[in-house]
């Protein structure tokens, strides 16, 4: 598409944006061109005698004080637009019936515009598990800080805020926001004064270790690992705006199996969460033995939010189902069973 499809400012142009990201995401290919995401070169140990029966696998885990049937979060996808209103409802549904975390797509359109808003209003609909709001981290540098995200996280009654991390993204926007000087102290300025826990989160370009030092020294309680391998932003912004001269930086990023392992090593006192590229459950176990408390998942769901709740239903269903079966030829019976798993090297 080319730069002027997404002229004016303002709510508008950013609703305009959103849709055609969607659409993107649903259309072209968009997976990381040259880096995969790690897994590949491990596999599980099987458990021949397993010892364990399928039955007394119980993945079940909690976050802020709510029961999670796996531990699985529905990633932040969207916000702003009708389609988007359409798909976090689906996802919505689908984490209450299945008991997942969720997290929502960027809000600062929300603060723009309270017509956009109503797409991030779904606390009704999933009432019994954890709730993210999402924010740009770069949008602390542009005149937001503890009020605005106190004000989003009350827009979706959520129970705590993700700060993502994008800097390759906004620079392949043009007009993006590329100033990140000093965001790592302001980071820390709202995890400290907000009410309700605060998450770093990648967005698919990954957190390598010189990142994931300065992040375990903040008092944030955890940290998405965003990895490269999966879906690229990069991707996404060059389809969208015609940007193939930004073909040079198809090799950025660090793949999601690196990222899960700096980030546990570099942030010990931190929930991780392992995602980027997850795509099964037998990757979701990988994550686990890597060092990840939880895996999110993002635009594997995509479409079928777009169709329906129980399209997303059954997808969640049947990676639970994978992780589990997983799991028990691991010989492994709960989460923590998993993170004590030694993979194996894939020869």
């Amino acid at each position: 598409m080319a730069e002027d499809a997404f002229e004016g400012a303002g709510e508008a142009g950013t609703a305009r944006r959103k849709r055609e990201h969607i659409r993107i995401c649903l259309e072209e290919d968009v997976d990381h061109p040259v880096l995969t995401t790690g897994f590949e070169r491990y596999r599980v140990p099987y458990a021949s005698l397993p010892e364990l029966d399928l039955a007394d696998v119980d993945l079940s885990c909690g976050m802020l004080g709510r029961r999670l049937s796996m531990p699985f979060m529905i990633l932040s996808m969207t916000g702003g637009a009708k389609l988007s209103r359409t798909i976090n409802r689906n996802l919505a549904r689908a984490a209450q019936e299945c008991r997942v975390a969720l997290g929502l797509g960027s809000m600062r359109i929300a603060l723009e515009d309270p017509a956009a808003a109503e797409s991030f209003r779904v606390r009704d609909l999933c009432p019994d598990v954890p709730l993210w709001a999402n924010l740009g981290a770069a949008q602390l540098n542009r005149g937001f800080g503890v009020e605005e995200c106190r004000r989003i996280v009350e827009v979706s009654g959520a129970d705590g805020l993700c700060l993502h991390l994008n800097a390759l993204q906004e620079a392949a926007q043009p007009g993006g926001d590329t100033n990140w000087s000093g965001i790592a102290e302001r980071i820390a300025a709202v995890a400290e004064r907000l009410d309700v826990p605060v998450i770093v989160k990648e967005v698919g370009f990954g957190i390598g270790a010189g990142t994931a030092r300065t992040l375990g020294e903040l008092p944030v309680w955890g940290v998405d690992v965003g990895g490269a391998g999966g879906t690229s932003w990069l991707e996404v912004e060059k389809r969208a705006w015609g940007r193939d001269d930004l073909d040079a930086f198809d090799e950025f990023g660090t793949p999601t199996a690196e990222s899960i392992r700096a980030v546990r090593r570099y942030c010990p006192d931190k929930a991780v969460i392992g995602s980027g590229g997850i795509r099964t459950g037998v990757d979701a176990v990988k994550a686990m033995a890597l060092g990840a408390d939880l895996v999110g998942v993002a635009r594997p769901l995509l479409r079928p939010a777009t169709r329906s709740a129980e399209a997303v239903t059954l997808w969640l269903q049947r990676f639970r189902e994978e992780m589990r079966l997983a799991a028990f030829c691991a010989g492994a019976r709960t989460p923590s069973d998993l993170q004590r798993l030694e993979l194996l090297p894939l020869a």
